[in-house]
């Protein structure tokens, strides 16, 4: 009775209302996010899983990221007929006070709650299912929960979303940045945690491999979305910007390469943040801090679309 209540003024919501608060409880306490929906009973619903560091439900975080991606896109996918959650991780935001440490944290408990989102939001939603929709991280976050029962997962949506080991990838954002000798120390602690070894942390590099994060970072690079992608049989759709500085279409074309049934869009001149961008970094960084710069044109339709499509 309770949650059919809930579930009734939830639907009420229109596409323009700022959503209506809910919770998933964990082991560690509650998590926090926001539910919106459109006028009418939703057609579809998906959680939006956000990315790496302190990303909070809307894509905003306080190392200067304000583009608000994950509010927009729920806004948009609302006027579409889909219904969202989006959420604040463990730690972040709403969800700072879950009574996990830092050093106790895992990957698998991003994952745990991603699945726990996907169960309570069909419900919520009366669909028997739900589209996991992962930007950056939360693409690999959607993609090792298809490893768990996938009865509430409708299809994955991966957006930005690394297509090779977390370690290469880092190492190809962080080379360039890094001087010698510090480069080659960095690249060596990196490959000392995918074989499961926690490292001295290094100066210049003690917020990166500091060890309290050790843990998760070694639980973070045991997985491959390449393995993870080719053994998922349901509906997948790869989407990725041209002009993202954080993660390149390399990736898309590793992900499609290893899931050929998998549909693969490129959103030309779009940037991580899924804002029109060029690809001079400076420029394309201003972005990330302007939530009233819309989103791409072609990313929510396509998103839309894609989940919509018959089956």
């Amino acid at each position: 009775m309770l949650s059919a209540l809930i579930a009734a003024v939830a639907l009420s919501l229109t596409a323009q209302d700022p959503g209506t608060a809910v919770t998933l409880q964990t082991e560690v306490g509650p998590l926090h996010g926001t539910w919106l929906a459109p006028a009418e009973a939703p057609r579809a619903v998906g959680v939006i899983i956000a990315g790496s560091g302190p990303t909070d439900r809307n894509g905003n975080s306080a190392q200067g990221i304000r583009s608000s991606t994950y509010r927009l896109l729920a806004e948009g996918l609302a006027d579409h007929g889909i219904a969202t959650v989006r959420y604040d991780k463990r730690g972040v935001g709403e969800s700072l006070f879950t009574g996990m440490a830092e050093q106790d944290l895992r990957f698998s408990h991003l994952v745990d709650d991603a699945i726990g989102w996907a169960e309570q939001t069909a419900e919520q939603a009366g669909l028997p299912c739900a589209w996991l929709i992962g930007h950056s991280e939360g693409a690999l976050i959607a993609l090792a929960a298809t490893e768990r029962d996938t009865s509430a997962i409708c299809g994955l949506v991966l957006v930005s979303g690394a297509g090779r080991p977390a370690r290469v990838v880092l190492e190809e954002q962080l080379g360039p940045q890094l001087p010698e000798p510090m480069r080659t120390r960095a690249f060596t602690a990196l490959a000392e945690l995918e074989a499961g070894r926690e490292v001295e942390s290094i100066p210049g590099l003690e917020a990166l491999f500091r060890p309290s994060v050790q843990p998760y970072l070694i639980s973070w690079f045991a997985f491959d979305p390449r393995a993870l992608i080719a053994a998922y049989e349901g509906p997948v759709l790869i989407a990725q910007g041209t002009t993202d500085i954080q993660v390149t279409t390399t990736d898309s074309d590793a992900m499609k390469a290893a899931q050929p049934d998998a549909t693969l869009v490129v959103w030309e001149g779009v940037n991580h943040v899924l804002k029109v961008a060029p690809a001079e970094r400076a420029a394309n960084i201003r972005t990330y801090s302007d939530p009233d710069l819309p989103l791409a044109a072609p990313v929510v339709p396509d998103i839309a679309a894609f989940i919509l499509a018959p089956r």
